[in-house]
């Protein structure tokens, strides 16, 4: 205890000021953040709302009794056994 050192009063209300400065202008740029944050998604979500993403498909196929599905790259997918599979798989 004896190397304690006493600060004047002054010297810790400067540094007591400074750091209010820096809180506040720490609380500034996070605020800025935040609401920029909230900006962007909401730009990205204005964005993407100008887009239709759903699409109408419809085709005629001659399959026999087997259904017949169209996936997402745009060719025909067979489910089940239809005629032509009988004659080429013994």
């Amino acid at each position: 205890m004896e190397n304690q050192e006493t600060v004047s009063y002054t010297v810790y209300e400067t540094a007591q000021a400074r750091a209010d400065r820096r809180f506040r202008s720490m609380l500034w740029v996070i605020v800025m953040l935040i609401v920029m944050l909230v900006g962007t998604n909401g730009a990205w979500l204005i964005y993407e709302s100008q887009f239709e993403d759903s699409i109408s498909v419809s085709q005629d196929v001659d399959t026999g009794s087997s259904p017949a599905y169209v996936n997402g790259t745009g060719s025909m997918a067979v489910y089940g056994e239809s005629e032509t599979d009988n004659n080429q798989n013994p």
